[in-house]
Formats: structure tokens, C-alpha cells, sequence
């Protein structure tokens, strides 16, 4: 089945803004992917610097969503979104660089949602949600959005 912005926004009933365009299809990847002050890299690419810390601490995916992060100064939130018994998620992690919110492991396509940046797919598997953090010279900090 095709997924486009406006059959995931009414599905969920997560609105997006309205210059996106809503008939798009939304691509499923299985690698890295950013949306805005967001990054989701699948596990393995991670493995040696992020960890479990609670393997018995997962929470399934509702309906709703989960909001993973929610823009500066309370702005809009980048929200994963799956099929009901299709993903689980856990914030019990460990990150050596502490940039990760989570992991989340999906069975079936899930999707993230934002209203500004509109939406894209993750192919099954398990990744891990970080923020973003850009460099300037020698310093870094976490991008903004």
C-alpha cells in the first residue's frame, strides 16, 4: 500500500502544514535519516557506542504515536508513528556520545511525522533516535529546529 502525507496525516490525525505537499508518496528507507534537529541511524551502525540498558523496558507504539522530540522553544514535534502491534520503543539507553532519545524496533514500515517537514518511512528493523548536533570550528552543539 502507498503511504502519502495525507493518508498518514488522517490516519493519525497528526496535521502537517499546508504548504507540504500531501499527495506525496513517503519513501521507506533502511538507513540514515534525518528530519530536522532529528537523526535515525539503524542500530548497527551504533552498536559499539549506544546500549541497552533494560531489555525488559519497551513500550508498544499506540495509535497515536510516540513524540520523540519536540522543536525549540516548544515547537512542533516529530511524532513515530506505526501500525498497532508493529513497533516497540524504549528511552533505557546509554549513549557514549549522549545524543540518543531512544531505540525503537519496527516488524513493518513506520513512519515519522512532522507538521513543517512532512513525513518518511523506516524499513523493519532497529534504530536508534538521536539529536542532531552541528560543528563550528573546534565547538559543537545540538541543532535547533
Amino acid at each position: 500500500m502507498t503511504v502519502t502525507l495525507a493518508s498518514l496525516s488522517r490516519r493519525t490525525g497528526l496535521a502537517v502544514l499546508d504548504h507540504l505537499e500531501q499527495s506525496v508518496r513517503i519513501p521507506v528507507v533502511d538507513g540514515l535519516q534525518a528530519q530536522g534537529d532529528l537523526i535515525v541511524i539503524p542500530l548497527p551502525l551504533v552498536a559499539t557506542s549506544v546500549t541497552l540498558i533494560a531489555e525488559d523496558r519497551w513500550e508498544p507504539v499506540p495509535a497515536e504515536g510516540v513524540e520523540l522530540l519536540r522543536g525549540a522553544a516548544g515547537g512542533n514535534p516529530h511524532t513515530l508513528v506505526a501500525d498497532p502491534g508493529t513497533c516497540r520503543w524504549t528511552t533505557h539507553v546509554a549513549d557514549s556520545q549522549g545524543l540518543a532519545i531512544g531505540v525503537f524496533t519496527a516488524s513493518a514500515p513506520v513512519y515519522l511525522l512532522h507538521p513543517e517537514h512532512g513525513g518518511s518511512g523506516c524499513a523493519p528493523g532497529t534504530y536508534v533516535v538521536r539529536r542532531q548536533r552541528e560543528h563550528e570550528g573546534t565547538r559543537a552543539r545540538l541543532v535547533a529546529d
